[in-house]
């Protein structure tokens, strides 16, 4: 049986806000993230990702009690990432109601990490999340939005974080986060190539077109967006209809909002 593809809502959230940035600069307001939450869930989203961008060290309580309050709102499944460096601070948000934690800066300085989320809580919790910006033939990991190398490439380090126990992988396109010019089809499918778990595609979405092209041209189980969605310039709906006009598997949308 083919497995429906999944459409995300991405929600990068400071202080209980949600916020928006062009390849993490220029960030602005969108709205209260709970409430949005409850659109998105109600709208039909197949999960929600909530990343924290705040920068300070308080954030680690602060995401625990966002994660609760997320919670009791959702029906739906949902991830937590953002400052997450340690397998205490992952098991804190998964008992709060959160179905997987997203590691990103933290497993690059330590991929023990995704070893030890794993099997603490299960690889289907844990969610190798990683920013990734073409260099030469292909493609270099970075941290904070881009402004720091790390001289690994994208996909060696895929390999590696799912063999250390990461179920699922959230690839972010550097080069297409916010400029609307679709997925980033190459490092995508690069990605979805290298590993047998799900592959997130995140960076770029415009269009409903670019959904479909994404489940087209690549191996991806997922197509994560942002603004699209927080501006009402898509709803989650517009997105599955054309997608099963294409062909392509996805739950239903009648729980979504025209």
């Amino acid at each position: 049986m083919t497995l429906a593809k999944r459409v995300i809502p991405c929600l990068d959230v400071r202080e209980g806000k949600v916020v928006k940035s062009v390849q993490f600069v220029d960030t602005k307001d969108v709205g209260d993230a709970i409430d949005m939450a409850r659109r998105y869930d109600a709208g039909g989203a197949d999960e929600l990702v909530f990343l924290d961008i705040n920068a300070s060290h308080e954030r680690r309580r602060t995401m625990v009690e966002f994660a609760s309050r997320v919670a009791e709102q959702l029906f739906i499944p949902f991830t937590v990432g953002g400052g997450i460096a340690s397998a205490d601070l992952a098991g804190e948000i998964l008992r709060e109601g959160a179905d997987k934690v997203a590691v990103n800066s933290g497993a690059v300085r330590d991929p023990r990490l995704i070893a030890e989320i794993a099997d603490r809580y299960g690889s289907q919790a844990t969610v190798l999340s990683l920013d990734a910006r073409r260099s030469g033939a292909g493609w270099e990991v970075v941290l904070d939005g881009g402004r720091v190398p790390t001289g690994k490439d994208a996909i060696a380090w895929v390999k590696q974080g799912v063999a250390l126990g990461a179920g699922e992988v959230l690839v972010n396109s550097i080069d297409r986060d916010g400029t609307k010019q679709g997925f980033d089809l190459a490092l995508t499918a690069a990605v979805a190539d290298a590993v047998n778990v799900p592959v997130i595609a995140s960076g770029g979405a415009s269009s409903a077109a670019d959904f479909a092209t994404l489940f087209a041209k690549t191996g991806a189980e997922a197509g994560l967006a942002a603004s699209i969605f927080h501006y009402g310039e898509l709803t989650i709906a517009d997105v599955k209809r054309a997608l099963l006009d294409a062909g392509v598997p996805v739950r239903p949308p009648e729980r979504a909002l025209a």
